[in-house]
This record gives structure tokens, C-alpha cells and sequence, in this order.
């Protein structure tokens, strides 16, 4: 019985071509070429990549394709070839199933330690950052007419403030509210927060004071 690569391989033999000839012209690889011609099917990539090769190879030689091909089905058996195609020409759904779950798990592990450090420094940012400290009052700058003024801010509740160096309280939200005496003319005004780190941020407001 005459093989499908054996008929091919005669034809190109008798039309006077090599082999690198129906390469160029049909762009199939050369190996792939002289797979097809010896019976070496296994080597071939699978499925309608293997046939369109096969079909190519005949139109260029002006052979029937279609009986071409049915000796190559008759051949080939892709249950018996079944492994990752070569060259770059491999599918998703051939890769190795090791590798698959190799990169699953590297996933999970990559975000396994981001969701570890994210709470590492939720847990202690106290001690990586200096607390947060805002002050809504006095602004700066402003000129007042009486020699007791009001502070008011907040900070972090694990946190200590110091207005010119007099300990305010704060409430469970972390605001802080305290009266200060001050004298007229322009003064200055100190906050500070100091968490249990002994981080520190400090606020200074500069004020004018008026007397009546």
C-alpha cells in the first residue's frame, strides 16, 4: 500500500523539487516536510496543524487533496501522538500539569505575604510611622482679643498630646480639645502628638493676641 508521504515524496522527486523548494514555497518547516514524507507522524504537530500541512503540501504538488488526506487519516493516529506540540506551536491546555499548579500556588503564595505584610504594618505603624496630627483651631496666623484660646485637633488614639507642654485628653474618636492662657502680642502655640513608640509630630500655630 502506497503511503501518503511515500506518494508526496514521489511527486516532488518527479517535478524536480527539493525539499527546501516546497518549504519556501508553502512555508511549512522543513523538518515538518521530511516527517511527512517518512511516515513520521509523531513528530508532527497535532491535530488540524498535521493535516493542513498535508493538504498544503498536495495542492502545491497538483495532487488530489482529498485523497491525500484520507490516506493520511488512515495513518495517522492522533490517540497514539498525543503530547505537547513542538516549537512553540504547544496550546494552553497542553501544559504540563505540574506547571499549572506550580503557578496557581505561586499565586497564592505571593498573596498569602502580601496580606501578611499588609498586616504587620496595620499592626504596628505605630511604630514605622509618626501619628497623625491635625489641628482645626487656632488657624494660623489668626489675631485674637482675649488671653485664653481654645486648641482643638486630632490625633491617633494611641497617641499623647502636649499643647506647650500640658498633657489634653482625648475622647474614643481621638479628638482633643483643650483651653491655654496666653499672653498679648504674638505667641506661639505647640502641639505635639507622641505615640507609644515615642514617634512624634509636631504642629506649631503662631497667633496674635490684642488686648482690650
Amino acid at each position: 500500500m502506497v503511503h501518503a508521504g511515500e506518494r508526496l515524496s514521489e511527486e516532488r522527486i518527479k517535478k524536480g523539487l527539493t525539499l527546501e523548494d516546497v518549504s519556501k514555497a508553502t512555508k511549512i518547516r522543513l523538518s515538518f516536510l521530511t516527517y511527512i514524507e517518512k511516515g513520521e507522524y509523531k513528530k508532527l504537530p497535532l491535530g488540524t496543524y498535521a493535516h493542513g500541512f498535508v493538504r498544503n503540501y498536495a495542492k502545491f504538488l497538483g495532487l488530489p487533496e482529498h485523497e491525500l488526506l484520507a490516506l493520511f487519516k488512515r495513518e495517522y493516529d492522533e490517540d497514539k501522538f498525543v503530547k505537547v506540540l513542538p516549537d512553540g506551536f504547544a496550546r494552553k491546555d497542553d501544559f504540563p500539569l505540574k506547571r499549572i499548579k506550580f503557578a496557581h500556588t505561586l499565586k497564592v503564595i505571593i498573596l498569602i505575604l502580601i496580606v501578611l505584610a499588609a498586616y504587620i504594618i496595620f499592626q504596628y505603624r505605630a511604630a514605622i510611622f509618626n501619628p497623625s496630627l491635625s489641628v482645626s483651631k487656632p488657624k494660623d496666623g489668626e489675631i485674637i482679643k482675649t488671653q485664653e484660646i481654645t486648641v482643638m485637633g486630632k490625633t491617633d488614639l494611641n497617641s499623647t498630646v502636649f499643647i506647650n507642654n500640658e498633657t489634653a485628653s482625648l475622647d474614643k474618636d481621638g479628638n482633643f480639645t483643650k483651653k491655654v492662657n496666653v499672653f498679648p502680642g504674638k505667641a506661639r502655640i505647640t502641639i505635639k502628638a507622641v505615640n507609644n513608640f515615642s514617634k512624634t509630630t509636631t504642629v506649631d500655630r503662631y497667633i496674635e493676641v490684642k488686648s482690650n
